[in-house]
């Protein structure tokens, strides 16, 4: 399961560079969480899935966080020109950040696990080394990648704490629910988003992305992860996305035939080594 969310997630980049050009970020986002609802919904009644009335209000500032910040911070910065290999370097540092609040969640982080992060955080900042160009960067686009990291830190952190334990359908409706809440405002005030989605171009590249957003992302991935964090210490879950950078590079090598250099092979190697001593009992 770990191995298997660690290679979705890692397509979240892709996805990017697949569909951004067609559509602004916010408006994409909108659509992928919509689509989310129309798959998820019909599932959730069909099957009567049971309802986590309690649990309403945690899982919703949970997947606030988790969904509308995080990945509109990160994808409102590539838009900006926030190179991939820098926005995957800054969001790398969630599993320190992580292993920082534990206590605040009733977990301790070992010698041998801060040994790992260091690790992990080396071997991604090796993978992205060649790709990092910090020429005409914005402040703008730092600092939304910089809230995309804080977001997705907080909302692991709280769901552990508050709603580790529901029902993964409705649950991710409800995440998905309130996350269109925030957005939408931002992106008929930003993007001018309108009834008649004259800002999308429904290109087959765009649309086979939205649906691999939609389908492999925000269901199968999300579902992996709220798995994982259910399982699994926090610190361990976050020390996983050490891998999405290189898992990242090697796709886009694969793919657009990007250059993975002898450096960034050393990196991968580096993070693996650094996610091994993180989450070895």
């Amino acid at each position: 399961m770990p191995l298997l969310f660690v290679v979705i997630w890692s397509t979240g980049f892709i996805v990017a560079k697949f569909g951004l050009p067609y559509a602004p970020p916010l408006t994409f986002l909108l659509l992928r969480f919509v689509g989310v609802l129309l798959v998820l919904v019909p599932i959730v009644l069909l099957m009567r899935a049971p309802w986590p009335l309690g649990q309403i209000r945690h899982i919703a500032v949970a997947g606030v966080l988790l969904q509308a910040g995080y990945l509109a911070g990160v994808w409102c910065a590539i838009k900006l020109g926030m190179p991939a290999g820098v926005s995957a370097l800054i969001v790398g540092m969630q599993p320190i950040l992580t292993a920082f609040a534990a206590p605040l969640i009733g977990e301790s982080v070992k010698p041998r696990q801060w040994l790992g992060l260091l690790f992990g955080i080396c071997g991604v900042g090796l993978v992205v080394a060649a790709k990092i160009s910090l020429i005409g960067l914005s402040w703008q686009s730092i600092a939304l990648c910089v809230l995309g990291l804080l977001s997705i830190t907080l909302g692991t952190l709280y769901q552990k704490r508050n709603c580790a334990h529901f029902d993964l359908r409705t649950g991710t409706i409800i995440q998905f629910s309130a996350s269109i809440v925030v957005l939408l405002p931002f992106a008929i005030f930003y993007e001018h988003l309108g009834p008649t989605l004259d800002t999308v171009q429904w290109t087959p590249r765009f649309v086979g992305a939205l649906l691999w957003s939609i389908l492999a992302l925000s269901i199968g991935a999300i579902f992996l992860l709220f798995a994982l964090i259910r399982k699994s210490a926090a610190t361990r879950v976050t020390s996983l996305l050490y891998l999405t950078p290189p898992t990242t590079a090697l796709m886009a090598w694969m793919i657009f035939g990007e250059a993975f250099s002898l450096l960034g092979m050393i990196g991968m190697l580096v993070a693996v080594l650094g996610v091994a001593f993180v989450v070895k009992k």
